[in-house]
């Protein structure tokens, strides 16, 4: 089986990762991000940008009702 996400993006999310823990990582509105779901998110976000290998997102579909 093929890997989702290539060691490139991995050491994004990590560097991420420890910007949370330092508490100097910001979300897009400028509060400080204290969810490691929100932490990982950015990071596969900016892989994302970067080019690396990196799924695309799943994208929620709401019901109509």
């Amino acid at each position: 089986m093929a890997r989702k996400y290539s060691n490139a993006a991995s050491k994004k999310v990590e560097k991420v990762m420890h910007e949370r823990k330092a508490g100097t990582l910001k979300s897009g509105s400028g509060k400080t991000v204290k969810s490691r779901k929100q932490a990982i998110a950015i990071g596969l976000s900016e892989a994302r940008k970067e080019g690396k290998t990196v799924p695309k997102q799943k994208i929620k579909k709401r019901k109509k009702s």
